[in-house]
């Protein structure tokens, strides 16, 4: 496994990564299997942007230099009772399903917090659907679940709008 970090060039295959990876993992969720989801946020414009904010970084999780995941970070995301000095948001960790299962997702796990730590940050923080099996990868990490909130999308199935929010103490 290696992780780097994603450039403009890298675009095209974190396209097609965060789009397998979200198909794979969270269709179910959608009514239109999370095609709307997919074109509004996993595309060169969006992934373009994201990528001029610097708060924001991208990593590239690969197995013999073929991408096999993605990791999201927003640098400086305050939380709860964590000013934004304080706190890293990761906002997407996704692996393509022959990947999980063999370690890549601990492996990214402790670059995160070792990033985090490196940034000085107390608090790693983030997001999980209440019904994704990865809430419990999340808690075995360290994670725990804090709060919870709702999405509001359109196509979102009925039943599957509730987010944990979870932290993890540095």
């Amino acid at each position: 496994m290696q992780i780097k970090a994603c450039s403009e060039n890298d675009i095209g295959d974190m396209i097609k990564v965060s789009t397998k990876s979200y198909a794979e993992h969270y269709s179910y969720l959608w009514h239109d299997g999370g095609k709307n989801y997919v074109a509004s946020n996993f595309n060169y414009k969006k992934f373009h942007e994201e990528m001029l904010n610097p708060n924001c970084v991208f990593f590239s999780i690969q197995d013999a230099l073929r991408p096999v995941g993605l990791i999201k970070l927003n640098i400086d995301s305050a939380t709860d009772k964590f000013t934004a000095a304080l706190a890293l948001e990761l906002e997407r960790i996704y692996l393509i399903k022959d990947a999980s299962g063999r370690g890549f997702g601990k492996g990214a796990m402790t670059f995160v917090v070792n990033f985090a730590k490196a940034k000085s940050k107390k608090i790693v923080w983030l997001k999980a659907m209440d019904s994704s099996p990865a809430v419990e990868f999340y808690k075995k990490s360290g994670f725990v679940i804090t709060g919870e909130t709702n999405l509001n999308y359109p196509q979102i199935r009925a039943g599957f709008q509730r987010m944990f929010l979870m932290q993890l103490t540095l």
